[in-house]
């Protein structure tokens, strides 16, 4: 079942000794799945990604984070195995390689936190450690 929620996001990422904070939130969709959870939303001008849905597919072991529009990519965020993802941006494609330093999931059915602790080498040159924290409220929790 769908559930409308608040959905927001905080990106810290650090790249030569300085971080570099995003904080999105945005109204979405929460959905319960057999085996984990969905989130989907629309980016925003502040993201830098404005015309991208955003699909968070959630489960104890994997998240896999997939967006369609201006920017497209399917990014898999696993702690056993590393994964490569190509990022297609308005401004060319990008090899992005994916290593999960850290994965943590807390959902019910109203929602719940995620945090995923990751480095990135983009290009299989420069490496940037990022930290990205998702709250999810339904509407029914949201007091």
């Amino acid at each position: 079942m769908d559930k409308k929620a608040i959905i927001s996001i905080v990106s810290n990422a650090m790249l030569d000794e300085m971080e570099d904070a995003i904080e999105v939130v945005s109204p979405g969709k929460f959905i319960k799945l057999d085996n984990g959870y969905k989130a989907v939303y629309e980016e925003t001008e502040i993201s830098g990604m404005k015309g991208t849905t955003t699909t968070l597919t959630i489960n104890d072991k994997e998240v896999v984070l997939e967006r369609e529009g201006t920017t497209n990519t399917k990014m898999r965020f696993n702690q056993k195995e590393p994964s490569v993802a190509m990022y297609q941006t308005p401004y060319g494609l990008l090899e992005l390689g994916i290593y999960t330093k850290g994965l943590s999931v807390d959902m019910n059915e109203d929602g719940g936190k995620l945090e995923i602790d990751y480095s990135m080498t983009i290009a299989g040159d420069v490496s940037v450690d990022t930290n990205l924290s998702l709250k999810i409220k339904t509407q029914n929790a949201i007091s």
